[in-house]
């Protein structure tokens, strides 16, 4: 009689004698990914989608479907109406505090220093990569703790004239809102932290001080 293209006779060892060549094993087959979407939102943290679809269906025991959808983080900077989002979703990039001694000296040479601040977060996740910074000027990060309070202070040239705000300072930000900071020098170290207050009248301790760049 005919062979049917049931795949449990490979369980119960009843196939019919040419049930390899009347149903041959096909596997799914999916077309290439499709470019990344924009983000779902602007001016939030979210996610963006690439699809793929199925080309061909599994068959008689062939390898099932792949998954068809992959979503990614992401943030996007501008409204949909060209305008620039709240500063707290840039992510801040710091450095030692120990590098401001020479900034300030350069701006009370050419005449540019203006009254800065400081502000404190703590810190809420650190990337793994901080601990594994082993050149000179990345040393710093080694001391990063999750938990811990820092002082970031903001001062010429990175506090920008028109807004007064340095990058990245949480400035509008929601009360708890995790947001983003990044080490210069070193990619892999990142992370995030909490805004807890503005000091108007900046004195960072000598220990987790950090500058905004």
């Amino acid at each position: 009689g005919p062979c049917y293209c049931d795949e449990a006779c490979a369980h119960t060892l009843d196939c019919c004698h040419d049930y390899a060549r009347a149903c041959p094993v096909i596997s799914c087959e999916v077309s290439q990914w499709s470019a990344w979407s924009g983000c779902a939102e602007p001016c939030r943290t979210t996610y963006r989608v690439r699809r793929r679809r199925v080309l061909r269906e599994p068959r008689n025991g062939g390898e099932p479907c792949p998954a068809l959808e992959e979503r990614a983080g992401c943030v996007h900077y501008w409204s949909r109406q060209g305008a620039e989002c709240k500063q707290a979703l840039i992510p801040a990039l710091i450095t030692t505090g120990g590098f401001g001694k020479a900034r300030k000296k350069r701006a009370a040479a050419d005449g540019t220093e203006r009254a800065g601040y400081c502000v404190e977060f703590q810190l809420v996740a650190i990337m793994p990569g901080c601990m594994h910074s082993h050149r000179s000027y990345t040393r710093w990060m080694r001391y990063l703790r999750e938990g811990h309070t820092v002082c970031v202070e903001c001062q010429h040239p990175a506090l920008d004239s028109r807004s007064l705000h340095c990058y990245g300072d949480g400035s509008g930000s929601q009360e708890n809102e995790l947001l983003h900071w990044q080490a210069v020098g070193s990619p892999q170290c990142r992370g995030t932290w909490k805004r807890i207050r503005q000091l108007d009248t900046c004195s960072c301790p000598s220990v987790h001080s950090f500058l905004f760049i």
